[in-house]
């Protein structure tokens, strides 16, 4: 800011003085500067147009290179290398290219500005020259002139080095923009905070993904009293985790209520009730951490008891020992030097160590024995009663000690019960799932 000031008050106060000297020499001194401006300008724009495909490049490279390190088990178990060399190869080209067409565009830009900015001393030198020798003005002028122009050189030049700078980052900007700019669509419309006790009930809940217009739930009504556990068991693509989605207010229904100790989620903050929640999704992520940073992720001021405390609830307790630097050892990006059953595991102790209200637990013990399983099962149900709970899972043994299970299929609830009611409708989905599942286990 000071800059730009201080750049417009040296022209005004030189072009002022030079007009007050002689009014001809200076016109013909400062007529390359309205056409260095024009000349930025056109040339800004095509920087612009240039430094965001060159963005658009980078931006693919980078996520090659990524999705490469992260499946390389997947690309070496389907022996492509070689083609995904040539496509990263062929990336690489396409992004050298755009760096060089900008980089010679470039190269064009201050040899031009200083073409424009020296013809304003050939101007000086040749015009007043030419009156110096007429004796119309003095040498003392002719110097006078050279040295005001050369005091405007700078200023210009900066202004198009600037500009070329700012098209640049403009370019990046305009990438960033595209997700600063996307709406909220989830409206937040209670500051106030207060304690949860965890009771939940769906009433008559509707919901349809509007992208795809998938319907993933229809007319969904149960309730879940504080301390108790919901078992949900269906087909895939049946609306179990979009139950969850809508607990957590990633989406709002389109139509019925979901509540919190009787109070229509849309009421309650946000924030608030989402501090009362832990979620646990199907797909693990954890971060390249210490183990004991990741299981304390959920609760900061959580000490090495409780995270003890909760990896054994998790069955990861012992597993952890083994390692040699255990509850520091580092882990790898996403985990990837952990099998799938102990990232699980330690997603679940991370989860639980913010001592939730209401946990949410997305077939998340998909890849753990059912040995494991069944133990981690009754360590929930033993050991966190005052937790309300909601357990999606494939397997019936996980959900045999809930105190109710609603089976799903096609957006909509088709049974309800306890495990020892539901295997007794020899006719329903429950029965046939967990027929089929212990007779693979005998």
């Amino acid at each position: 800011m000071m800059y730009s000031i201080n750049t417009i008050t040296l022209f005004i106060i030189i072009i002022s003085y030079m007009l007050s000297i002689d009014v001809k020499l200076t016109l013909y001194t400062i007529t390359p500067l309205p056409f260095l401006s024009i000349i930025i300008y056109k040339l800004s724009k095509k920087i612009n147009i240039k430094s965001l495909r060159v963005q658009e490049s980078l931006s693919k490279l980078t996520t090659m290179a990524q999705e490469s390190f992260s499946g390389i088990s997947i690309i070496k178990s389907y022996t492509i290398e070689n083609e995904l060399n040539k496509h990263i190869e062929d990336i690489s080209f396409e992004t050298q290219t755009r760096h060089v067409d900008l980089a010679k565009f470039q190269a064009w830009f201050l040899p031009m500005m200083v073409l424009l900015i020296g013809m304003s001393n050939i101007l000086v030198i040749y015009i007043g020259g030419n009156q110096f020798i007429s004796g119309k003005i003095e040498l003392g002028i002719l110097a006078e002139f050279i040295i005001y122009v050369n005091m405007l050189t700078w200023p210009v030049a900066t202004v198009g080095w600037v500009t070329s700078i700012v098209q640049q980052a403009e370019a990046s900007q305009a990438r960033i923009n595209q997700f600063l700019k996307e709406k909220i669509n989830i409206i937040n419309r209670n500051s106030e905070l207060k304690k949860i006790k965890g009771d939940l009930e769906f009433d008559n809940v509707n919901f349809m993904y509007v992208e795809t217009n998938i319907k993933a739930l229809s007319n969904i009504s149960f309730n879940l009293e504080m301390g108790k556990s919901l078992g949900v068991i269906g087909p895939v693509g049946c609306g179990k985790s979009t139950l969850l989605e809508l607990i957590v207010r990633n989406y709002d229904p389109q139509s019925g209520k979901v509540l919190i100790d009787s109070i229509d989620l849309k009421s309650h903050n946000k924030k608030n009730i989402r501090d009362y929640i832990s979620y646990v999704p199907q797909t693990t992520f954890l971060f390249s951490d210490t183990i004991k940073n990741n299981i304390r992720f959920g609760n900061n001021n959580a000490n090495n008891v409780e995270i003890k405390k909760y990896a054994k609830i998790s069955c990861i307790d012992n597993e952890i020992e083994k390692f040699p630097m255990k509850y520091d050892s580092i882990l790898g990006e996403r985990g990837i030097n952990l099998s799938g059953g102990q990232k699980q595991r330690i997603a679940l102790a991370r989860a639980l160590i913010k001592k939730p209200k209401i946990l949410l637990l997305d077939d998340c013990l998909s890849a753990v024995d059912v040995k494991t399983e069944k133990e981690i099962s009754n360590n929930l149900q033993n050991q966190l009663e005052n937790i309300s709970k909601i357990i999606i899972s494939q397997r019936t043994s996980t959900l045999k000690n809930c105190d109710k299970i609603i089976v799903m299929n096609d957006s909509k609830i088709i049974e309800t019960g306890t495990h020892d009611e539901l295997i007794k409708n020899t006719k329903g989905y429950y029965y046939q799932i967990n027929f089929k599942q212990n007779k693979k286990t005998h």
